[in-house]
């Protein structure tokens, strides 16, 4: 029986881990994985499908890491279906709720809205933004753990 995806799961270690839909259906590759900087744990991961080299966000609470496979528990279509923002780059308040409401999850409650919690953290985070300034280093959203460092893989 496989574990739901917490802090007790290093996010380094799903990257390059095949991904699969509700009905054991290949969906792709886990590219990146998305850490909410409050806490530290893994949100959403970016499944590459495969077609056009695209990458869709799944959702990463519900999900389970079974043997070597992340098991994603919605349909393939949807999840082929989700908004494709793009890795490695900032996950806007905005880009976060629509993949709430894309895959029907009800909004955390852990203090504020996803629209504040995902204020401003990426992948690359410029040294100078500051909380009073861009917003950007707010210590509140979604930064990454990434596994395009060589090859592909």
């Amino acid at each position: 029986m496989g574990g739901t995806v917490q802090t007790d799961i290093d996010p380094r270690s799903l990257i390059g881990r095949k991904a699969f839909d509700r009905d054991g259906a290949k969906i792709g590759t886990v590219d990146e994985v998305y850490l909410d900087d409050e806490t530290g744990e893994p949100e959403w991961a970016a499944v590459r499908t495969g077609l056009f080299s695209r990458d869709a966000f799944v959702p990463l609470e519900p999900s389970e890491v079974v043997d070597d496979t992340l098991r994603v528990p919605y349909e393939r279509d949807l999840i082929k279906a989700a908004p494709d923002f793009g890795v490695g780059r900032h996950l806007s308040p905005e880009q976060e709720l629509q993949l709430y409401h894309h895959y029907g999850l009800a909004l955390p409650t852990a203090g504020s809205p996803p629209a504040e919690e995902a204020r401003g953290a990426g992948a690359a985070e410029a040294p100078g933004d500051t909380e009073d300034g861009s917003g950007e280093r707010a210590g509140e959203g979604l930064g990454t753990v990434n596994g395009s460092g060589g090859s592909g893989g």
